[in-house]
């Protein structure tokens, strides 16, 4: 399945292709247009839209509390993995505004920017991240055991 974005990804459009690609879609095909062109690629292509104004999956705000793109792929394929559910707080806090971010959230956010500046394209800004966030969810899973 084809899945399509804003181009020159940082936090939440990173994470996202992570997330799908390890938990919804192994096969995924990712997509980084221009903001003003996502929704006629996703049009055009059949792609899933993310993290983008008017797209399928994005940000959302519910009971007064911001959420990210992330979460909104969490809900959508009722991803219940405590790991993942933690690791989803790390991206809000990088990725929102939040009034409670989680200290991680900061260093996230730190290296993604880091990542976009050495990546030569979003693609291997992927490339880059995704070991990342494998270790970020073993962070996660670690945590969530040891009940912190």
């Amino acid at each position: 399945m084809k899945w399509v974005t804003r181009e020159k990804a940082k936090v939440d459009r990173i994470a996202c292709p992570w997330l799908i690609s390890r938990f919804v879609d192994k096969h995924a095909e990712f997509l980084f247009v221009p903001k003003d062109q996502v929704l006629n690629v996703a049009d055009e292509t059949g792609a899933v839209s993310f993290d983008a104004p008017g797209a399928e999956l994005t940000h959302y705000e519910e009971d007064g509390y911001e959420y990210v793109s992330f979460d909104a792929i969490i809900k959508k394929y009722n991803l219940n993995d405590p790991a993942l559910l933690e690791l989803a707080r790390i991206v809000r806090s990088a990725d929102a505004k939040l009034s409670d971010p989680v200290p991680e959230g900061t260093g996230l956010e730190a290296a993604a920017l880091g990542f976009r500046q050495i990546a030569k394209d979003d693609h291997d800004n992927m490339r880059l991240q995704f070991p990342f966030y494998d270790a970020l969810y073993a962070y996660c899973k670690l945590k969530v055991e040891k009940g912190h």
